[in-house]
């Protein structure tokens, strides 16, 4: 992308508004080229969108703007947050305040470049592997108070099956992509993400927003288009699944649109998508 817009609605299913450019590429005096998916967040009175883009070198960083409004424009800071990389940032602010950023995408996302903890463009990670091989993990750091800044080391975000191990790199309908996000519901910590080649959207749980987290199971199967990419949050005492597709553009080049289904929860805490009416 070469910029964001800030899209609102005041009721399920009602009219929405494009407030325009929020923020440009060419604001950012750091970036190269591609924006890639954003989010935001909330805390001290403002706004803060987080962004990852490709620096100077080319390589995949994260970047932070503030507003003092939801809508923007946001102001862009002169360099990315020392420490991150790869893409699709989700913020998250806890309950007692604290901020923390969850990120990573493998491939294009250059996630398994940074195995060694120092970026390699060559190296491709383990995820084509057979056995008993870990699958790459995406990561989380805490946020500094002003939201400008990691104030943890960036850390791993272990995914466990069933029987309490790690989730292995070819167990592809399970193991972590990209597209992180994190809610808290009921005092449980959710962490969803997409499996990308094979396309589903799924969930883990932990007490922790560090985790470790289980693996629970699916929230949505394949759409329309080659990834899917969300966010969980409650509107007017509901909770809904915002993702996108690629049903309006049929498909062509990705080109992708807005959609929003309700999620409920059962009695064990676990997700589900709302039934049609």
């Amino acid at each position: 992308m070469v910029d964001y817009h800030v899209l609102s609605l005041e009721e399920v299913g009602g009219a929405v508004t494009d407030h325009g450019v929020a923020l440009r590429i060419e604001d950012v005096p750091w970036v190269s080229k591609q924006l890639w998916a954003p989010d935001a967040a909330t805390k001290n009175g403002q706004y803060y969108l987080y962004f990852p883009a490709r620096d100077k070198e080319g390589v995949f960083r994260i970047g932070v703007a503030v507003s003092k409004r939801p809508a923007g424009p946001f102001q862009p800071d002169p360099e990315p947050i020392r420490g991150s990389f790869s893409i699709d940032p989700a913020s998250f602010v806890d309950d007692d305040g604290q901020a923390y950023l969850y990120f990573g995408g493998i491939w294009g996302g250059q996630l398994q470049c940074w195995s060694s903890g120092k970026f390699d463009p060559q190296f491709q990670g383990p995820q084509e592997a057979r056995g008993d091989i870990p699958a790459l993990l995406p990561r989380v750091a805490r946020l500094s108070d002003d939201m400008h800044s990691f104030a943890s080391e960036v850390r791993q975000l272990e995914i466990l099956d069933e029987h309490d191990q790690l989730l292995k790199a070819e167990d592809h309908d399970r193991r972590f992509f990209e597209a992180a996000w994190m809610h808290k519901y009921k005092g449980k910590y959710y962490f969803s993400y997409s499996t990308g080649d094979t396309h589903y959207l799924v969930y883990a749980m932990g007490d922790s927003p560090f985790g470790p987290f289980k693996y629970q199971g699916r929230i949505l199967e394949p759409v329309l288009g080659w990834t899917t990419h969300h966010s969980i949050v409650e509107f007017k005492g509901k909770s809904y699944l915002f993702y996108h597709d690629c049903t309006l553009s049929n498909g062509v080049d990705h080109l992708r649109s807005v959609k929003m289904r309700e999620l409920v929860y059962d009695a064990d805490g676990k997700l589900h998508l709302a039934q049609k009416k």
